[in-house]
């Protein structure tokens, strides 16, 4: 029993990922023709096989990545969905998402195979102009995700864009 006097217990901060490495963690899974999430891109820290058609893969805080996940059952497709993610760091505010611990920041999220085929193609042009989409500013890809979702279409990010963003977060605090 607790007295007057004695401190209530502090709330932790919900558990992130690898606690001990403080790393967001996603988990694939692949069932051929079933259920198939895969990383479209990413730099990833660590990877751990979990059985023959699970793993976990780790990003450092701020690491971004693309993922994407698809389903089906005997009549087709059922849902799929992209999301590109960036991890934060411990203590950092997050959005949860599903199959990411603890969450992240979601820069972009579509779901139905037609707009994720647009962004699929999107992520090959911004690789086809020879920049890494980890590295693509974050705002590119909010603007790709609201002119979907509002049925209009996006620019393409270009070297001048890019050169763009990392004089404007070489400046940054």
């Amino acid at each position: 029993m607790r007295t007057a006097t004695a401190p209530l217990p502090a709330r932790d901060a919900p558990p992130r990922g690898n606690a001990a490495t403080a790393l967001t963690e996603l988990e694939l899974t692949w069932i051929e023709q079933r259920l198939e999430h895969w990383l479209r891109f990413g730099r990833v820290a660590g990877e751990r096989i979990v059985s023959r058609r699970t793993r976990i893969l780790s990003f450092r805080p701020g690491a971004v990545f693309g993922f994407v996940r698809w389903g089906a059952n005997d009549f087709g497709t059922i849902f799929s969905s992209l999301s590109v993610i960036e991890a934060v760091a411990p203590g950092s505010p997050y959005a949860t998402h599903p199959f990411v611990r603890p969450g992240g920041d979601i820069l972009l999220r579509i779901d139905g195979w037609p707009k994720v085929q647009q962004v699929l193609a999107a992520i090959d042009a911004i690789e086809a102009a020879g920049i890494d989409p980890c590295e693509t500013a974050p705002d590119h890809w909010r603007h790709i995700g609201s002119h979907l979702v509002a049925g209009l279409p996006f620019r393409p990010y270009c070297a001048e864009r890019h050169r763009a963003w990392l004089g404007r977060k070489a400046i940054a605090p």
